[in-house]
């Protein structure tokens, strides 16, 4: 049997639910003005700075920006900001503190493929940084046969040296670096330039080479291009000399070929 109701309950509950509500009403309002990040709305996007649509905007009222933006976009290989920022306008003869344009940048940092392209869209090989290092004295120094090879057909400076004195065939010779060598010879970098210490390519290749077959095939493509096999160095060493104290009997069986003593 169900028992009616107290009156006395009913009373309670009702005032009980009269607080409830009431302390509900008083929850919200304070939510409302002292917790507005509660609500139920969709959370703005962040965008990260530079990837927004003003940004590409923003870089092309800033040539400075660009002119960065390009360099560093060299030195890190990014061909595709490289692209986008030729087109917003940036500048291929812009340079960073150390005289270093964006192509001189990239073979700095060994990036071929970014030098190539920027080769490609213009960029002056003859261009020196502050210890006259250029693009095309780099890829050779480098042994870049291929950015060498692209140099060359955009005019690149056959006499051109840099702080050492070095020509492109020099360091590419003390390294052994037989393709590059075949292409600077071919191209008629002089073969019997000295460097600030009085070294020629064919010295170098000798002297400082481990005679092994990259440096005999070097000395012969330096003999082949007109080098002269008794030039000394300052101390009056040729390098049938050289070759003789080192004890490399393949690179003095070139030059004794080619009437070295």
């Amino acid at each position: 049997m169900l028992l009616a109701p107290h009156p006395a309950l009913n009373q309670v509950l009702g005032i009980m639910l009269g607080v409830a509500l009431a302390l509900g009403d008083m929850a919200n309002a304070w939510q409302e003005r002292h917790l507005p990040s509660v609500r139920t709305t969709t959370p703005a996007k962040v965008v990260p700075a530079g990837a927004g649509p003003d940004a590409r905007a923003a870089r092309r009222s800033d040539p400075a920006t660009r002119d960065r933006d390009l360099i560093v976009a060299a030195q890190t290989g990014n061909t595709m900001a490289i692209q986008s920022l030729l087109a917003d306008g940036a500048s291929l003869k812009a340079r960073d503190a150390e005289g270093r344009t964006a192509l001189i940048a990239a073979l700095y940092a060994h990036m071929g493929a970014a030098a190539r392209l920027l080769i490609q869209a213009g960029a002056d090989v003859n261009l020196q940084d502050n210890v006259q290092n250029s693009a095309f004295l780099l890829a050779a120094a480098q042994g870049d046969a291929e950015t060498v090879r692209l140099a060359l057909s955009h005019g690149a400076n056959l006499r051109a040296t840099n702080a050492d004195g070095d020509t492109a065939l020099i360091p590419a010779a003390r390294r052994g670096y037989v393709e590059v060598v075949n292409e600077l010879v071919k191209a008629g970098v002089p073969v019997n330039a000295t460097n600030n210490l009085g070294l020629t390519a064919l010295i170098e290749a000798v002297a400082l080479g481990d005679g092994s077959d990259k440096y005999e095939k070097t000395v012969q493509l330096l003999l082949d291009g007109g080098a002269d096999p008794n030039l000394p160095d300052r101390g009056g060493i040729t390098p049938m000399r050289h070759a003789r104290q080192r004890g490399f009997h393949g690179i003095g069986a070139l030059l004794f070929k080619a009437r070295g003593h």
